[in-house]
């Protein structure tokens, strides 16, 4: 079954996408599953959901923001309150939620979890292959990490664009929570085209842009 478990709506602050396109595009791709994992929100998760049907599994998550980083949840139920990393992870495992690290070795982002030995006791999965990586060698770090620790692995595109959605593939046997849960994963994927990045900042200042004009309006 194939999952990409890193995806950004609209509802992210620099997403455009709307779910009921992710949705299209990931049945269109052949995918089984997508996890919705917008900034600080489970909005963008909860309406994919409608309208996946049957032909697509749409899993609830959210990309959190800590003062060390970001941290995803999955499984979701609820908006996660805290910003403070522990509280974060406490959050996610009260609604038995799955916690994943992603890109923890992406030294070009400001927002990146670097892992210790203490933080792998306290998640579940480390993401390692993220599709936005411009060097293969932070998902291969991200890799080594999860296997020195035995933590499972998982894959995601981090799209932003429809163009990108499927780039990065977990493959999960049998329930999907089940599976990351007991780290039965295998991962694949490509990597997206840097001007994927560009298009993101681009679409960051507009969205910055047109929030700034309605508060000024």
């Amino acid at each position: 079954m194939k999952y990409d478990l890193h995806v950004h709506s609209k509802y992210s602050f620099d997403g455009i996408m709307e779910t009921r396109s992710i949705v299209k595009t990931a049945i269109k791709k052949g995918l089984d599953g997508i996890a919705i994992t917008d900034h600080n929100t489970i909005k963008g998760g909860l309406m994919a959901k409608k309208y996946s049907g049957e032909s697509l599994e749409v899993i609830i998550g959210s990309e959190i923001t800590t003062e060390r980083g970001e941290l995803i949840g999955l499984f979701l139920k609820d908006e996660i309150k805290s910003r403070d990393s522990q509280k974060v992870i406490e959050e996610i495992k009260s609604q038995s939620g799955i916690v994943v690290i992603p890109h923890p070795f992406d030294r070009l982002r400001r927002s990146t979890f670097s892992p210790d030995e203490d933080d792998a006791r306290l998640v579940h999965c480390i993401e390692g292959f993220n599709s936005r990586c411009l060097f293969l060698k932070y998902n291969l770090s991200a890799v080594e990490f999860a296997v020195k620790f035995g933590l499972a692995i998982t894959a995601g595109s981090d799209a932003h664009l429809e163009n990108e959605i499927g780039n990065g593939i977990t493959d999960l046997h049998g329930d999907p929570l089940e599976a990351l849960s007991a780290g039965k994963t295998k991962i694949y994927g490509c990597r997206s085209s840097p001007i994927n990045h560009g298009l993101t900042k681009l679409l960051k200042w507009i969205k910055r842009l047109e929030r700034s004009s309605s508060e000024d309006a």
